[in-house]
């Protein structure tokens, strides 16, 4: 009886697939028809039909120069929500989100958009409430929340104002620069998913970051370089923790207030090893385009021997390759694709990146954590430095700013912030 049912939904399905191929593109981004889509291959797949047989839901449809593409299928719907819910970004289809059928309206863009920060942010209040400590973590998510807001004011007005080159030769920009753009999504929906990805672990994108501005690009890479905006799932904090401990410290000895956090004393151990896992990041990204770098001038026939690996060997190419190492060893996943970078050196380098960059910082704070965890708790005096207020707030986000910021502000000035003046 079972297989008789399997068999008779099988044969609905292929009849559905028959007729799709005569609907309009637009008609088969609707809701209901990928929903239907999507209860096919769940079908298919309990009724564990060989993956030959799964070939036949292809969606025929008609290009704008005329011709006939077969795009494939598969469970989309099912894979969009625990890719951005879980800060991953991975997409079924290689452009992922700029993908019309795993990224069709704004209506889905900014459901994505609002999925890939909602736990990030939540694990931010989450923080105070498990501490017992709300208005520290309002404190935290407060300063987040500027950064990340900041980020998308650059960006929006960088890609609506469009690209001075396109203004020298006459050509109107009313929709802003929309080179590697969607143009049912537009230059402003797209700096904003650029940021949102970027203050995150999540690769996803609804363009091409490699064609946004200058300085939109210096702001999603400077997003991964501090890599304390929100973070992916529950690791938000994390980095922010690192520099907590550093304003705490610094904050003290300027005040003449010990220093303490969370009732615990910050002494010289815990300092040196906060200020280890800070200069660390900067240290594994920068040490790898450098490494980059002396290769493309000194061993060219290597790079040739790869294929060659910029498109763009001036300031955009070193931009290219800044933004590589940054997004591994953020745990990112998004890239300038205008660099050639499946190679064996950039597979196995950022591979390396991304180990170094994500699991060494761990060793550290956990180690941070532990020595705290091993002092006496002190009780709040009129000495103690209140680290809730908003003074404290401003504190953390200058270091953040000074330490991780600036560490790489020679690389941008030489890439990003060159381009801008060179366009």
């Amino acid at each position: 009886m079972h297989v008789m049912w399997i068999s008779g939904r099988v044969h609905s399905v292929m009849e559905m697939c028959r007729d799709i191929r005569a609907v309009p593109m637009q008609q088969l981004l609707q809701t209901e028809q990928m929903v239907h889509l999507m209860q096919a291959q769940i079908l298919l797949t309990e009724a564990q039909i060989p993956q030959t047989e799964v070939r036949i839901i292809r969606m025929e449809v008609q290009t704008m120069e005329g011709q006939t593409q077969l795009v494939s299928q598969g469970p989309t719907a099912a894979i969009v929500p625990i890719k951005q819910l879980g800060t991953n970004g991975g997409g079924y289809f290689g452009c992922n989100s700029s993908h019309p059928l795993e990224n069709p309206t704004y209506l889905t863009d900014i459901a994505e958009c609002w999925s890939i920060l909602i736990i990030p942010m939540s694990m931010v209040i989450a923080l105070g409430f498990y501490i017992k400590r709300k208005k520290m973590a309002y404190s935290i998510y407060s300063v987040m929340l500027f950064a990340f807001l900041v980020g998308v004011c650059i960006n929006v007005s960088q890609e609506m104002g469009g690209n001075p080159r396109i203004d020298e030769m006459g050509i109107a920009q009313d929709n802003g620069a929309m080179e590697g753009k969607e143009v049912r999504l537009g230059s402003a929906a797209t700096a904003l998913w650029s940021i949102v990805t970027t203050v995150t672990s999540n690769g996803s994108v609804n363009g091409m970051h490699d064609s946004t501005m200058p300085l939109s690009g210096m702001m999603e890479m400077l997003n991964m370089q501090i890599n304390t905006w929100f973070g992916g799932v529950g690791v938000g904090f994390m980095n922010y923790y690192t520099f907590i401990i550093i304003a705490v410290f610094i904050s003290g000895l300027m005040v003449g207030r010990t220093p303490e956090f969370l009732g615990k004393k910050v002494e010289a151990r815990e300092m040196k090893i906060a200020t280890i896992v800070a200069l660390l990041h900067p240290l594994i990204i920068l040490g790898g385009v450098a490494l980059s770098c002396f290769l493309f001038a000194h061993y060219p026939e290597f790079v040739a021997g790869e294929g060659g690996w910029l498109n763009n060997p001036s300031f955009h190419g070193l931009s290219e390759q800044l933004y590589e190492y940054t997004s591994a060893a953020a745990n990112n996943g998004s890239g300038f694709e205008g660099l050639g970078d499946n190679t064996y050196f950039w597979n196995y380098t950022t591979g390396w990146t991304l180990i170094l960059g994500r699991f060494l910082p761990i060793v550290g704070q956990v180690a941070i954590a532990g020595l705290l965890a091993g002092k006496k708790y002190v009780p709040e005096s009129a000495g103690t430095l209140k680290t809730d207020t908003v003074t404290f707030g401003v504190m953390t986000f200058a270091v953040i700013f000074i330490v991780a910021a600036l560490s790489f502000f020679p690389a941008h000035a030489l890439s990003t912030i060159a381009e801008h003046f060179s366009l």
